[in-house]
């Protein structure tokens, strides 16, 4: 069982790991759909704004002031004063770049240097003291020397047998500590095998339980059973009534039908009007020995059918009441089973608690014995430590005395070494400060020629859009002329139809035919005879005649 849960928290976070996954690359789909909306986006707002542009202004005028705007003449100033200025920016961000990396580098020997001295001060400080204690130790008394290696020694001695009692006392403890492992490790297995005695108990109540349940599944699969013959059996009943109930009917009928007909002849004969012919006579007595002899077997099997009725009824009650009777012996039974289980299952767990609280305090026990075990060894180590590191101090102790005269020479020596270090780090740092003072020269200059070409590059820059605005100015002073020049040619347009409808009036001709063939010949471009040939260049050049 803990197999399959962990197989199945296993499969669990497979799916929610490719879930994850699957989720990240629609997210990074969507934010790259997302950019390129975007960017489709931008282009469609500037193709829209170039076409409004284009569309508000002429034909003419539109090509006529890209022409006089983007020409290579002007773009060749612009672009060189372009170049020149990212020329100058690539070599200020390189100067930028060097003066931060010498900046940095210059800080960092400093730092050095100065950690350096820090350390060179605080070791010649102490090789100070420690001067000063060996000649203080050389001027002391030999005889006091002697009684405190003496004094050493015994001690010395003293913690050599201590530490032998210290080992005895630790192997002790080792073995105690072995045997309560040991017996712990008794105690769990006994417990192990109480355990997988108990797990088997339980599996095989389980067992018990599952076969329990499927036996009362089945009782309750027989009971429902039962209930549906029931039903049927009722149902069936139920149908038999109806039937006696019909038959029953039937013959009544059968009977009043019967009587009508038997007392009909006799009412027939006794009525004082009526005459039977002797022929007559036989085949009435016959019909009537007939009906009596139908009577009577309808009759025989209204009885029979009665009978029979009365039997069915009492099996169908005798079926129900065993079957009443089996369900609730089959009830009882189970019911006193699960009874039975629960009370073996109760002390099965009951067994099981005190079994594991038994092993509880069993293993807390040995935990504590161990525990003190292990305290006690802990002390023990501690102790002997304590007493070796105070032999390892006494020992150093005389060897530092040894090596203190040497220490002292050299100490001088490489005092003498770290002055001529200092020297030459004075020497170095000065150095420094002169080439970073070049460098800021340097950088200032860069300075002072990135601003005059920003301002060479501001100047071309409005000097361009002087002139763009100018053109533009330009163009639309010369579109408005011609809009003036289109309307004057309008307004003498209409001065010469007018005219030449005077005319073709005076002339006798209707001026409407004549104005309308005048404007399908204009329009086609042929003009008819009755036009003068002085109309007809007029017409072909766009400009009107005039009445000399």
């Amino acid at each position: 069982m803990l197999m399959d849960e962990r197989m199945r928290c296993e499969n669990h976070r497979i799916n929610y790991q490719t879930l994850k996954a699957e989720h990240t690359r629609c997210v990074c789909v969507m934010c790259s759909h997302l950019v390129n909306r975007k960017l489709t986006y931008d282009y469609c707002s500037v193709s829209l704004c170039m076409a409004v542009f284009l569309s508000s202004v002429p034909v003419c005028t539109a090509v006529g002031l890209f022409c006089k705007v983007l020409t290579p003449q002007r773009l060749d100033p612009l672009l060189c004063s372009l170049q020149e200025t990212e020329e100058y920016r690539s070599e200020y961000n390189k100067l930028r770049y060097d003066y931060t990396f010498l900046k940095s580098e210059f800080d960092h020997q400093r730092e050095e240097s100065a950690r350096i001295l820090e350390e060179k001060k605080i070791r010649f400080d102490a090789e100070v003291d420690r001067a000063e204690l060996m000649a203080q130790y050389q001027g002391t008394d030999l005889s006091r020397d002697c009684k405190r290696i003496e004094s050493l020694l015994r001690e010395k001695a003293q913690l050599h047998l201590r530490l032998k009692v210290l080992e005895a006392d630790v192997a002790e403890l080792r073995a105690q500590r072995d045997n309560s492992g040991q017996q712990a490790e008794n105690v769990q297995h006994i417990q192990v095998r109480q355990f997988a005695e108990s797990q088997a108990a339980a599996k095989s109540l389980e067992a018990e339980r599952q076969s329990l349940r499927l036996q009362s599944e089945r009782l309750g699969r027989e009971l429902q059973l039962s209930h549906e013959q029931n039903t049927q059996l009722t149902g069936r009943l139920h149908k038999a009534e109806r039937e006696v109930y019909t038959l029953t009917s039937q013959v009544i009928i059968l009977v009043t039908h019967f009587s009508k007909l038997f007392f009909l002849p006799v009412s027939l004969l006794l009525t004082p009007t009526f005459s039977l012919s002797p022929p007559l006579l036989p085949f009435f007595s016959g019909c009537l020995s007939g009906m009596q002899s139908d009577v009577e077997v309808l009759k025989g099997t209204v009885e029979r059918q009665e009978e029979v009725l009365a039997e069915r009824e009492g099996e169908l009650v005798r079926r129900v009441q065993a079957a009443h009777d089996e369900e609730f012996h089959k009830t009882a039974t189970v019911h006193e089973e699960k009874l039975v289980l629960d009370d073996r299952l109760a002390e099965l767990e009951q067994q099981r608690a005190l079994q594991d609280a038994a092993g509880h305090t069993q293993k807390e026990e040995c935990e504590e014995r161990l525990h003190g075990a292990q305290l006690g060894e802990e002390s023990a180590r501690k102790e002997l430590q304590n007493l070796r590191t105070k032999l390892q101090e006494q020992g150093s102790q005389l060897e530092e005395m040894e090596t203190q005269k040497r220490d002292n020479a050299d100490l001088r020596r490489q005092n003498q070494e770290l002055g001529l270090q200092l020297g030459t780090l004075s020497h170095s740092e000065a150095e420094l400060l002169e080439s970073n003072q070049c460098l800021r020269e340097t950088l200032e200059r860069a300075r002072e020629d990135l601003r005059s070409a920003r301002s060479q590059a501001e100047r071309t820059q409005h000097e361009a859009e002087r002139l763009v605005e100018e053109r533009c100015v330009e163009g639309f002073e010369e579109k408005h002329k011609l809009q003036e020049r289109d309307a004057e040619l309008q307004e003498k347009y209409g001065l010469a139809k007018l005219q030449r409808a005077a005319l073709t009036q005076e002339k006798g001709t209707p001026p409407h035919l004549h104005l309308s063939s005048l404007l399908s010949c204009s329009s086609s471009g042929v003009l008819p005879r009755s036009c003068p040939p002085q109309q007809t260049l007029c017409s072909s050049s766009g400009v009107l005649p005039t009445d000399d």
